[in-house]
């Protein structure tokens, strides 16, 4: 079984973020970048997939600007196979994503597309969902344990009552969560060995995609800075406040 695996090129997650002095987006020039940790989750739970025997090939895939190969590479070196980089300078909003990677899976014929449940940059999560409905695939989101029997696979997902488990008929997506694994740093040897691995570059009209942005971001600001805390003497004076100057109760 082939698997397909997005990864996408975002601020590094120890990187504090900063908004641009005119309020059009977050400042990126001179940041630290790196692979979506849910993504890196993707890729570690692909790689484990292939060394269990499921998977026979993985394909990383990565969208953006021409440094987007980094990040692919960071996935060749986890045990990725070989990479495609659809390369664009448009902002690549979740449904162009969508479009973009059914057109991949058309021609790449993959029996599983695993990828982060969101990205830290934008936190849409929508891609997965998207994708799944754009190919009529059966979707397993949010995903925290994956379990295969044949044609089968099961999904255990968290929800806000708990847990939920599902069987889906592959071909399928599945979307990560944090407790799907942890990831494993990449061996130096790997490191080297994902130099010599392809990566195959595309354009969105390779594959007749309008990568055109439908949502415009009007501004962007820094969250509201937190007032002080005050210390009250008592439960009554605590009331008092909560009751006269907060107005919550």
């Amino acid at each position: 079984m082939k698997i397909l695996v997005p990864v996408k090129r975002v601020v590094d997650y120890n990187v504090k973020v900063r908004v641009k002095t005119d309020g059009t987006g977050i400042e990126t020039a001179g940041v630290k970048m790196s692979m979506n940790p849910f993504d890196e989750i993707a890729v570690e739970e692909a790689g484990r997939l292939k060394e269990k025997g499921v998977a026979t090939e993985i394909v990383a895939i990565s969208m953006g600007v021409a440094q987007c190969a980094e990040t692919i590479r960071t996935a060749l070196a986890m045990g990725a196979d070989r990479g495609i980089l659809v390369e664009s300078t448009e902002d690549l909003q979740p449904l162009a994503v969508a479009k973009l990677l059914k057109a991949i899976a058309d021609a790449e014929k993959p029996g599983l597309i695993i990828l982060g449940k969101q990205a830290i940059d934008d936190d849409m999560s929508a891609t997965g969902q998207m994708l799944a409905a754009l190919l009529g695939w059966s979707q397993g989101t949010f995903a925290s344990k994956l379990e295969f029997a044949g044609e089968t696979m099961t999904v255990t997902r968290e929800v806000d009552g708990g847990l939920e488990t599902v069987a889906l008929q592959l071909p399928s997506i599945v979307t990560t969560d944090l407790r799907l694994n942890e990831p494993r740093y990449a061996s130096l040897p790997n490191i080297m060995k994902a130099r010599k691995k392809p990566i195959e570059n595309k354009k969105p009209a390779d594959y007749g995609v309008d990568v055109t942005p439908r949502l415009t971001i009007v501004r962007v600001d820094e969250p509201a800075k937190r007032k002080a805390g005050q210390k009250v003497g008592s439960v009554a004076e605590l009331v008092s406040k909560l009751r006269t100057e907060a107005k919550v109760i």
